[in-house]
């Protein structure tokens, strides 16, 4: 699985964030790696909690996510399921299995929220080989 590389101005931001809020406030390099960690074992801890919600209770979470956005919500899915820019959340340590769940049911949660604006008529996938 690629490394994560901030492909948008979401991805962009939140890293330019973390650095300006968090990192650029650490002065010792060594301290610096600690903290980046600390992050990697929490991403991995809260993915893994993510993948044990029942589907409704990610479908909720993740319009939660996409309600605090700018841009409009199906914009958003539609823009993710293109790109597959999701499929770079999973951590390095995560097996095969657990990558495909994720895979999986982020589509099907983003096809669904951007089917809903088109008033529920079922859109082409681009995510999915003809």
């Amino acid at each position: 699985m690629p490394r994560f590389k901030p492909t948008g101005a979401l991805e962009r931001n939140a890293l330019a964030d973390l650095w300006k809020h968090t990192l650029s406030g650490i002065p010792s390099t060594y301290g610096k790696l600690m903290c980046a960690l600390a992050l990697r074992q929490s991403h991995e801890q809260v993915f893994k909690e993510w993948l044990g919600l029942a589907l409704r209770e990610k479908n909720a979470d993740l319009r939660r996510y996409l309600a605090d956005l700018d841009e409009a919500a199906e914009a958003v899915a539609g823009n993710w399921l293109r790109g597959r820019s999701y499929e770079t959340l999973a951590p390095d340590k995560t097996t095969r299995a657990q990558r495909a769940q994720f895979r999986q049911e982020m589509e099907t949660l983003l096809e669904l929220i951007r089917n809903e604006a088109v008033g529920g008529k079922s859109v082409p996938s681009s995510t999915r080989p003809a």
